[in-house]
């Protein structure tokens, strides 16, 4: 059995399960966030800047965060898999899927920092 180490999980099960699991916090939060809006009706600056700031939101936050990154890698680890091979580049596959996977990992890297930076900056 072949396994890749730039896929999240441990073989192809796991990444699976990874990205139904990312997607169900996605869409619970999807849900939440949505309810809250209708229910809430005219929201101002404050009750906004306190909805976010308060700890079960920074937690949720964190949650939608990580949650989106690991299902970005997973179904764009897939994608590069997929489609950059050696049937569409010929021998520099491997370079071009290893720079594409880099650029993806590197961005969101950036992208995870940068959320947790403003969840949990506090300014």
């Amino acid at each position: 059995m072949v396994t890749s180490v730039t896929s999240l999980g441990r073989n192809g099960l796991y990444d699976w399960l990874i990205q139904r699991v990312s997607a169900v916090i996605i869409g619970v939060y999807l849900i939440g966030m949505l309810g809250y809006l209708m229910v809430a009706g005219d929201l101002d600056y404050g009750s906004w800047k306190a909805l976010m700031g308060s700890v079960c939101m920074q937690i949720a936050n964190t949650l939608l965060v990580v949650s989106v990154a690991a299902h970005t890698w997973v179904g764009l680890w897939g994608v590069t898999t997929d489609y950059l091979t050696s049937l569409t580049f010929g021998k520099a596959a491997t370079g071009v899927r290893l720079i594409a996977q880099l650029a993806i990992a590197l961005a969101l890297v950036v992208y995870l920092l940068w959320g947790l930076v403003l969840i949990w900056g506090g300014a």
